[in-house]
C-alpha cells in the first residue's frame, strides 16, 4: 500500500496536486484528476483516513437516518436495503463510508438528530420518513450540514429532495379502475403526520375528479403501514355499506394481510373486491392472485439519492454539475390480477 508522498513521486507532480485531485477539488484539471485515480488505485493508495479528518474537520461519513415510527421499520422490507446499495455505490467511489442511524421508536426524531449531529459523526445527512412540517429539514439548513430527504416535506422546498411519485400512482390507480367502471374506490391512507400521505391523497382526489366521481372522506381508511394495517383496512371494508368495489393500498405490505382478512370470510381478491398494491416487492410475488402493483428500482433511486447529495457538497459538487436539487421519481404500473372483478354480476 502506497501513501500520498509516494503517489506523487510516481506521477512526478506535487503533493498538493494530488490531494486535491483525490479530494474532488474543483481546480484540478479532468485529466490530472483522471491519472491520480488510476495512479491510486494501480499503486493500492489508501488514505490515512484519521489524519486527514483531524486537518479537515471531516469525518468522510454519510449518515442515512431512518424513521423512529415503528410503522417505518415494518414498512421498510426490502425499500431501505436496495437504496443504501445504491447510496454506497456512489460514496465508495470518493472514498466516502454510510453509516445508517435509525431512531430509536421512543425516542424524539429532532432530538435524534442533533445528537447526531451535535457529535459530529457526519459530514452529511440523508433523512428518510419526511413529515408534513419536519423540524429536522429547519435544523439541518441552519446547521449548514449538507443534506438531502428522501420524500418532501410540506413546509420547506428550497432544500435538495427526492420523492417518489405518490401521486401519479394514486391517479393511475383511480383511472385504471374507473376505466374498469368502479365508481366507488376506497383508499388506505396512512394513520401517520408522514407527508407521503397527504401527496397521495391528494393525488387520488385529483384521479376521483379526473373520472368525474365525487370525493367522499367515509372511503379514506387510516391504517398501519404493515400487514397488520392491510388486516385493518379489510375489516374496515367489510363493515362499509355499501362496500366500494375497490381499494387502492398506499404500503406494499398492507396487501398480506388484506388478502388474509379476505381469505377468512372466503372473499377473493380480484373477485370480490378489486384492489391495487402501492410498489412491487418480494413478498407480493407470492400472492394468490397477483398484485397489481408499480415498478421501481431501489438501486437507482439510491445513486441518484446519493448523486443529489453530493451536488450539494463543495468537495464533490464539480462531480455532478448538472444533478438536479428536486426530483419525483417515477413508477411503472406492472398489471396484475388482483384488480379484475365482475361488476356487471353483482
Amino acid at each position: 500500500m502506497k501513501g500520498i508522498r509516494q503517489l506523487a513521486d510516481y506521477l512526478d507532480i506535487s503533493i498538493g496536486t494530488v490531494s486535491r485531485a483525490l479530494n474532488g477539488k474543483p481546480d484540478v484539471n479532468d485529466d490530472t484528476r483522471r491519472r491520480v485515480l488510476e495512479a491510486a488505485e494501480k499503486l493500492g493508495y489508501v488514505a490515512n483516513q484519521s489524519g486527514r479528518s483531524l486537518r479537515q474537520g471531516a469525518t468522510n461519513v454519510i449518515g442515512l437516518m431512518t424513521g423512529s415510527d415503528t410503522q417505518a421499520v415494518e414498512n421498510a422490507d426490502n425499500f431501505f436495503l436496495g437504496v443504501t446499495d445504491g447510496l454506497q455505490s456512489v460514496f465508495s467511489t470518493h472514498n466516502l463510508d454510510l453509516i445508517v442511524l435509525p431512531c430509536p421508536a421512543e425516542e424524539d426524531p429532532d432530538e435524534y438528530l442533533k445528537r447526531m449531529v451535535a457529535r459530529r459523526m457526519v459530514d452529511a445527512m440523508v433523512i428518510s420518513s419526511t413529515s408534513r412540517i419536519d423540524k429536522r429539514v429547519d435544523f439541518l439548513k441552519q446547521t449548514r450540514l449538507p443534506f438531502v430527504t428522501l420524500g418532501r416535506t410540506g413546509s420547506s422546498t428550497d432544500h435538495a429532495w427526492i420523492d417518489l411519485d405518490f401521486e401519479g400512482v394514486a391517479r393511475t390507480a383511480v383511472a385504471r379502475l374507473a376505466a374498469a367502471g368502479h365508481r366507488s374506490i376506497a383508499v388506505a391512507a396512512p394513520d401517520t403526520d408522514i407527508n407521503l400521505g397527504y401527496i397521495f391523497l391528494e393525488g387520488y382526489r385529483k384521479g376521483l375528479e379526473d373520472a368525474s366521481l365525487p370525493y367522499d372522506e367515509k372511503l379514506i381508511i387510516r391504517a398501519r403501514s404493515s400487514e397488520q394495517g392491510g388486516y385493518h383496512a379489510a375489516s374496515e371494508w367489510l363493515q362499509m355499506r355499501p362496500r366500494p368495489t375497490a381499494l387502492i393500498l398506499i404500503y406494499e405490505l398492507m396487501a398480506i394481510g388484506l388478502y388474509r382478512r379476505l381469505a377468512e370470510v372466503k372473499l377473493r381478491a380480484g373477485q370480490d373486491l378489486a384492489v391495487i398494491g402501492f410498489r412491487e416487492g418480494p413478498s407480493g410475488q407470492f400472492l394468490e392472485p397477483r398484485l397489481t402493483s408499480f415498478r421501481m428500482s431501489l438501486r437507482d433511486l439510491g445513486v441518484s439519492v446519493g448523486k443529489t447529495l453530493l451536488s450539494t457538497m463543495p468537495a464533490y459538487s464539480s462531480f455532478y454539475p448538472q444533478q438536479p436539487k428536486h426530483i419525483v421519481w417515477p413508477m411503472q404500473l406492472i398489471p396484475g390480477d388482483s384488480d379484475i372483478t365482475n361488476l356487471q354480476s353483482r
